[in-house]
């Protein structure tokens, strides 16, 4: 269920892998995607089986993710899911969310200041800024000492793009510029988004598996659209 699961003190953290679900093939096992051809039932149980182990009682709330910059602040316990890339709270009780399959997914906290935030780290998001977005926004409630975790996402060696693609990246966030393994122009997206955090003053633990080469993952990359979706979770108790 959890490729990565930590509690500090308030703070709750975990990211999940696809084992322990009920979704049938080709979207085995814990599905958690907003949309696709998966059951809808199963994809409720899923989030069901999640939270109840993660937070009993805790409130979800996520993000219809547009690849984006916006990043919204919740402020109450059921907040239904918003068309943003970024959330922050300081509501105790709310479970953050937010989906990948390829993207990053990163999860901050100030477990002091009582806040914590998620973001979507795509390729457009990373140059638009939604990291730092999701970081501002935390401070402006309080946050000073933050810590990031960033979760699995597809990585340099296996991201290939188109080389026009790349430069516009990279322009923008010189540290994302990668190459493949097999020596074709690529971005390392997580790379991108650890700079960003780092010259943020963020303190950053890389949890990071690539999901392209994880068979306990799921990539869109691999598997187009029979690919479910992971989560990453934050929640302040």
């Amino acid at each position: 269920m959890y490729l990565f699961r930590e509690d500090l003190g308030r703070v709750a953290v975990a990211f999940t892998d696809r084992r322990g679900g009920v979704s049938r093939p080709p979207f085995d096992e814990l599905n958690l995607a907003r949309e696709g051809a998966d059951d809808d039932r199963a994809i409720a149980e899923n989030w069901r089986v999640l939270l109840d182990d993660l937070a009993p009682g805790a409130t979800l709330a996520d993000m219809h993710q547009v690849h984006g910059s916006d990043v919204l602040v919740v402020e109450e316990p059921a907040a239904p899911g918003a068309t943003c890339d970024g959330l922050v709270t300081g509501t105790p009780g709310v479970v953050l969310a937010v989906r990948v399959a390829d993207c990053v997914p990163v999860l901050l906290a100030d477990e002091s200041a009582g806040v914590v935030g998620a973001a979507h780290a795509g390729r457009l998001g990373l140059a638009s800024g939604v990291v730092l977005a999701t970081v501002q926004r935390m401070r402006d409630l309080g946050a000073s000492d933050l810590t990031a975790w960033v979760g699995p996402y597809v990585c340099g060696g296996c991201y290939e793009v188109p080389a026009e693609m790349q430069e516009e990246v990279a322009a923008v966030v010189p540290e994302a510029r990668a190459t493949t393994t097999w020596g074709t122009p690529s971005l390392d997206l997580g790379a991108g988004v650890r700079a960003q955090l780092s010259a943020a003053g963020v303190d950053v633990d890389d949890v990071a598996l690539c999901t392209r080469e994880s068979d306990d993952l799921y990539s869109h990359r691999r598997d187009g659209a029979r690919a479910g979706r992971q989560a990453g979770l934050v929640m302040l108790r």
